[in-house]
């Protein structure tokens, strides 16, 4: 069964810039709110990282006035910004399951490229001709401003089927669909050998990935297939991802996915083997952590993110019910946006993070603390805080 992109329910190097006269209307695009979060990672166009100072200082008293020089003519635009910056610049991050402009796999490729690193995506393949055309054509423009002003920028889109290993997995009904024709090398193996032949190595990988043929199926009524079928997409890829990836990873580097709450919750209507295969992909997540970390020093973490209203959440069903529980019943009662999921894969996968590794992060405003639904009737009678705001 092919991968699609994850969804919020869970299942070149350069940066061409926006002209001036644009750059204000392209930043009011964006909002308030999401100004002030991005620019906490733009902070890192104006200072550098305490050990560059440290190797400054310690070098000649002329490569430590440049440097000041350098430092001074960056800042010129905008003040200099306190605090811990998230610096990935020189860093390349593959990011496997975008096919669109408003889920978590763009959203942490938005977060990556504005922190620095360079972008390259792996798009399920009967999804690429239209991604690749909505690219071109600037469909996503205003989808891709940076904090900066500037145009996210992917370096490359390969073609990616996340659910075959190589290409003698792939079976001949596969082979012969027209959804395929025109693609190729588009199997992990391929991918992993594809990404190091165009650039050497990468240093985070994101699996960003999902699909439950079944999800909609009571779990007595899901088959074998359909049950397997979502473990394979959902978990296991991100397994043969890493093993694939991993030798090209450079030490120090990090690998981040998306998991869901119902991978230890009841979500009822979330079926299929859908909670099944994310309670794997997190205690996989684990173990991976360990090999990868003793392997290459990789760190492997998971993201659990609260629900979005992306295109693939709105196919299941009652994504609009689920967000209206979040905002009922999390500590936090605000709808999560997909940003916010962006800017913590980014610390996961920035030096700020170095020794986090095997963790499930919750990004969900807190709901998994919550033990009960506080919009109960039964509850009715209880002083519950409410959001003043």
């Amino acid at each position: 069964m092919a991968t699609t992109p994850f969804s919020g329910l869970q299942m070149a190097v350069s940066r061409s810039c926006i002209p001036s006269s644009q750059r204000s209307s392209a930043m009011a695009v964006c909002g308030k709110s999401m100004v002030g979060s991005w620019n906490k990672l733009a902070s890192v166009c104006h200072v550098a990282s305490v050990q560059s100072f440290q190797r400054v200082f310690t070098s000649s008293t002329i490569k430590s006035e440049e440097f000041v020089t350098k430092a001074m003519s960056e800042s010129s635009e905008k003040s200099l910004v306190s605090g811990l910056p998230i610096d990935l610049k020189g860093k390349r991050a593959f990011i496997a399951g975008v096919a669109d402009d408003n889920g978590y796999g763009w959203a942490i490729a938005k977060s990556l490229a504005a922190a620095g690193a360079e972008i390259l995506v792996g798009t399920w393949v009967p999804a690429l001709n239209i991604f690749e055309s909505s690219l071109r054509r600037g469909k996503f423009d205003e989808s891709r401003v940076l904090p900066d002003g500037s145009l996210m920028e992917i370096t490359k889109v390969y073609p990616l089927d996340a659910v075959f290993d190589n290409p003698e997995d792939v079976p001949e009904d596969i082979k012969t669909n027209k959804r395929y024709a025109g693609s190729a090398k588009w199997t992990v193996q391929e991918v992993a050998e594809s990404v190091k032949e165009d650039f050497g190595t990468i240093d985070i990988l994101v699996h960003s990935l999902a699909n439950g043929p079944e999800v909609t199926k009571p779990l007595l009524e899901t088959s074998r297939n359909g049950y397997l079928a979502a473990l394979s997409a959902s978990s296991y890829s991100y397994v043969s991802l890493l093993k694939h990836f991993l030798p090209i990873m450079n030490p120090g580097g990090s690998s981040i996915s998306l998991t869901y709450i119902a991978s230890e919750r009841i979500i009822p209507g979330y079926g299929g083997g859908m909670s099944s295969a994310k309670a794997a992909l997190e205690s996989d997540t684990r173990v991976l952590a360990f090999e990868a970390g003793r392997k290459r020093k990789i760190r492997v973490n998971t993201i659990s993110a609260g629900p979005l209203r992306s295109r693939a959440a709105k196919a299941i069903g009652f994504i609009d019910m689920m967000i209206d529980y979040s905002l009922a019943n999390a500590p936090l009662q605000k709808e999560l946006s997909a940003e916010e999921v962006g800017n913590s894969a980014a610390f996961l996968a920035s030096p700020l993070a170095s020794a986090i590794t095997g963790t499930v992060l919750y990004v969900d405003n807190g709901l998994n603390a919550m033990g009960v639904g506080v919009d109960s009737p039964i509850f009715k009678d209880l002083d519950i805080p409410k959001d003043q705001h």
